[in-house]
């Protein structure tokens, strides 16, 4: 017997079927069926009564907002367990950030009301200690905002400046020269996406990755754009970049107001921005702690030594700052 489940277009498919179609897989294994994917159209064949078991798995998922995972789909398989309805925004059950490659729950108290932050604010500043998960809940949520077409393209920036390092002339064109400062960014996009669909985003340039100079005098539209170590930005790279903003666009500003690499006559660009628009309607600014870090533990306890010991160069870095929606 055959049969056939439709589900709507879009990148979305990617979420439902999983990394490599590990779901559609596991699936075959659970039911004893062939499961093949066209585009968005799914074909499954076998026995009757495992065929018809499987498309109706498969027309559960359709209306899934929840993580869907080979774990669900054995339960769902086998009868039991259930996929989630659509969450009210806001809620816990709609923190979860889900990419192609693996499903992002907010760890602490700080991670999850960034994300909340994310979903209700059209501008968002996270500030705090490396590997609180600044930027990389950030590119999560860029990219589920781009599978559920809230966003057309994502555009990842940083500023170009050498951290305490003199590396002179380096070899290549302008982005081989460029591509070594936005490693990181790199980095966690290749966590979340596989190679393939990475090389063709970037290539389609709706995934693009830009030293921060490129956005003077672009107006950006329906784009998520992050800004990652804005603590590295001028005052006047600040207001330019802020001021790209357009109409159905969403930006995420990330810094750790404690690793400044710029020249000791120039202000950071961060540190004036989060004190001037701390006020601002429609903005949010959540504060990470080094408790809040997510790395190896031995991280934690370095960032307290350097903290206690004065290194600090920003007031204020606990605590953090409700979101307030747009409107």
């Amino acid at each position: 017997m055959t049969g056939k489940v439709l589900f709507p277009s879009g990148p979305a498919l990617a979420l439902l079927f999983g990394y490599r179609e590990e779901n559609l897989r596991q699936l075959e294994v659970s039911l004893g069926v062939r499961v093949i994917a066209h585009g968005n159209e799914v074909n499954v064949k076998g026995p009757k009564a495992a065929v018809g078991t499987a498309l109706r798995v498969l027309d559960r998922l359709r209306s899934a907002t929840a993580p869907v995972t080979p774990e669900t789909i054995r339960a769902l398989a086998g009868g039991r367990g259930h996929v989630a309805p659509v969450a009210r925004p806001g809620s816990p059950a709609d923190l979860s950030i889900r990419t192609p490659r693996q499903i992002i729950q907010p760890r602490g108290e700080h991670q999850a009301e960034y994300v909340r932050a994310i979903r209700a604010c059209d501008v968002v500043f996270g500030v705090g200690p490396a590997g609180t998960g600044k930027t990389y809940l950030a590119v999560g949520c860029a990219l589920q905002a781009y599978a559920a077409q809230t966003a057309d393209r994502i555009i990842l920036v940083r500023p170009v400046v050498e951290a305490g390092e003199r590396l002179g002339f380096l070899p290549g064109d302008v982005q081989e020269k460029v591509n070594p400062y936005m490693r990181p960014l790199y980095d966690a996009l290749s966590d979340m996406l596989e190679p393939v669909t990475l090389r063709r985003l970037l290539q389609q340039e709706t995934i693009e990755i830009a030293p921060l100079a490129y956005m003077r005098g672009r107006t950006l539209n329906k784009a998520f754009i992050i800004l990652d170590e804005a603590q590295n930005t001028t005052t006047e790279q600040m207001k330019m970049f802020l001021t790209r903003l357009g109409v159905g666009s969403r930006v995420v500003v990330t810094g750790d107001v404690t690793q400044i690499d710029l020249p000791k006559d120039l202000p950071s660009g961060l540190v004036h921005a989060v004190d001037l628009l701390e006020k601002v309607e429609g903005l949010s600014i959540v504060r990470f702690t080094p408790a809040d870090v997510v790395r190896h533990e031995l991280v934690q306890r370095i960032l307290t030594a350097y903290e206690g010991d004065g290194g600090a160069r920003y007031a204020g870095t606990g605590g953090h700052a409700k979101p307030r929606p747009r409107g």
